[in-house]
């Protein structure tokens, strides 16, 4: 019995991919993890700036003053920036598929410090951390404040992990994930508005013209509230959709007005949009909460009749 002779060279088996072919896929993988890292280094710089800024608080003067405001607006600015890497790391690993499991732990590691480390410190010194320094066992309680925050983000990224790679209920009573929305106030949008309020009135609340105690007080009752929604059950729009169609002319006519606006006019537009998203999650609950009502009370009003 003979066999066919094989030419000199000849390879058996599947064809080896081309090495640039390899090195563009090992590319791709990284460029979602770049700006992970640049959400990482936007958060550290926000915590250096904000210990700076309160540094400078605590030697006072009129000039240490004015240079601990412009460390707070920093602080607050690089929050922002934080956010944008951390909306194009995700987009980027949706769009290429290079989502890996090791990326998603990295993205929530740098979730709990650009938005919810350097929001806590930072709304600590700038805000009810130093307004509220004279009053008795304060101190304590700014403290617990903050770490309430820290903790009920961590929480909520916990959670978000878990519910993503295990997409069905874990026990009875927990609700299903949808990728149309969040369960619980997203961490960035917390930190987000923090920054913002931040950005629209850097000067520090002691130095307020007009009851600093008191908006110090409201400070504490927002960052309380914001830790509430991250562990709640609400659900918040997540925009993961928005843009996945092949007409998108408007969407990208709506960024460009909306990158200018925010370009004129930061300190209003931020403010506004992140106050819209919380807004908008508390009023779709309490829609949803009326649209269950009212066939319930339809049908005993037909029992009645």
């Amino acid at each position: 019995m003979s066999f066919p002779r094989l030419q000199s060279g000849t390879h058996i088996g599947p064809a080896p991919a081309p090495s640039g072919h390899k090195g563009l896929k090992k590319g791709v993988y990284l460029v979602p993890s770049f700006f992970t890292a640049m959400n990482i280094l936007a958060g550290f710089y926000s915590l250096m700036a904000t210990m700076s800024g309160f540094r400078l608080l605590g030697i006072g003067g009129l000039a240490q003053i004015k240079a601990a405001e412009q460390r707070f607006d920093y602080a607050a600015i690089a929050i922002g920036w934080a956010f944008v890497c951390d909306c194009l790391d995700g987009r980027i690993a949706r769009m290429t598929k290079s989502t890996t499991e090791i990326g998603i732990q990295l993205d929530s590691l740098a979730d709990i410090v650009s938005f919810g480390l350097a929001p806590a410190i930072l709304a600590y010194a700038w805000g009810y951390g130093t307004a509220l320094q004279d009053w008795s066992n304060a101190s304590q309680l700014a403290w617990f404040i903050s770490f309430m925050f820290v903790i009920c983000g961590g929480f909520r990224l916990a959670r978000f992990n878990v519910q993503a790679s295990r997409p069905r209920p874990l026990a009875e009573g927990t609700p299903k994930v949808d990728k149309k929305s969040f369960v619980g106030l997203p961490i960035p949008v917390a930190g987000c508005l923090v920054a913002a309020i931040v950005h629209f009135a850097p000067t520090p609340i002691k130095y307020a013209p007009h009851r600093a105690e008191l908006l110090a007080i409201l400070t504490m009752v927002l960052m309380g509230f914001l830790s509430l929604l991250m562990v709640s059950t609400l659900r918040f729009t997540s925009f993961k959709s928005v843009g996945t169609e092949r007409r998108n002319a408007r969407l990208v006519i709506a960024l460009i007005a909306l990158v200018g606006l925010i370009y004129l006019y930061s300190q209003w537009v931020l403010l506004l949009l992140t106050i819209a998203y919380v807004v908008h999650g508390l009023l779709s609950r309490g829609l949803t909460s009326l649209g269950r009502r009212s066939p319930e009370k339809q049908t005993t009003e037909m029992r009645e009749v």
